[in-house]
């Protein structure tokens, strides 16, 4: 069975916007996905702030196409009352962080992958960076 993973906004914005240094593990992992050895999920917050961000960078329909291309390497897994609640009520420092965590832990996830590691330190599961986790499974 593939390992399912869940990728964070800034390790998904190192693929597609280019940022380097990061860009280059970021682009090993999503390949591990194209190859379908691994299941890549992202929050469905994850697309509101990537169309931001990228727009502000490539213009708003440049921004739609990258994220239309993107799309078809993971799914979605979307926020709802239970996790919004969850987060609005969690001891973590950044909001963005508590949803995110919060949406990994209501689905049968393996791993969480950011390079924020020190903002999941309340986690109970396990959290690498891009990086660790392509040169330890890929």
């Amino acid at each position: 069975m593939k390992e399912k993973v869940f990728v964070d906004t800034d390790i998904i914005l190192d693929l597609l916007a280019s940022r380097m240094p990061h860009y280059e593990y970021a682009a090993k992992l999503f390949t591990l996905a194209d190859h379908a050895k691994i299941s890549i999920s992202v929050s469905s917050l994850s697309f509101s702030n990537l169309h931001y961000l990228l727009s502000k960078q490539y213009g708003k329909q440049e921004a739609l196409g990258i994220l239309r291309e993107f799309k078809v390497l993971v799914s979605v897994l979307g926020v709802d009352d239970k996790i919004i609640d969850l987060a609005l009520n969690s001891s973590m420092s950044y909001f963005e962080d508590a949803v995110q965590y919060h949406t990994v832990l209501q689905r049968e996830v393996d791993v969480l992958l950011t390079r924020n590691l020190r903002d999941y330190k309340v986690s109970g599961l396990t959290v690498m960076t891009a990086e660790s986790y392509v040169k330890t499974f890929g």
